[in-house]
């Protein structure tokens, strides 16, 4: 079992390490995904202003994007369950 490091000795370690290539992995190039525009028929947007407002949420945009975050995961945990059910179904 490894012992959990601290904030502290993790500093000094990659201070230590800091100029010696060999200890370091590759690098990974990470690309921003560009902004998607999404269309909403407008007594939809509507109805979610009023909700909005409702939720003290200062523009509708925030409070769409915690909607759809929230039901995102939702929806992965479900999607994670049911995989696992399936695989324990197929074991037996």
């Amino acid at each position: 079992m490894k012992k959990k490091l601290s904030e502290e000795e993790i500093d000094k370690i990659v201070a230590e390490q800091a100029d010696d290539d060999s200890v370091w992995e590759e690098p990974i190039h990470v690309r921003k995904t560009k902004p998607t525009s999404l269309s909403v028929p407008s007594e939809l947007a509507a109805r979610a202003a009023f909700l909005a407002r409702l939720h003290r949420e200062a523009g509708i945009e925030g409070w769409l994007m915690r909607i759809i975050r929230e039901r995102i995961e939702i929806e992965e945990v479900a999607f994670v369950e049911a995989k696992r059910d399936m695989a324990a179904k197929g074991s037996t």
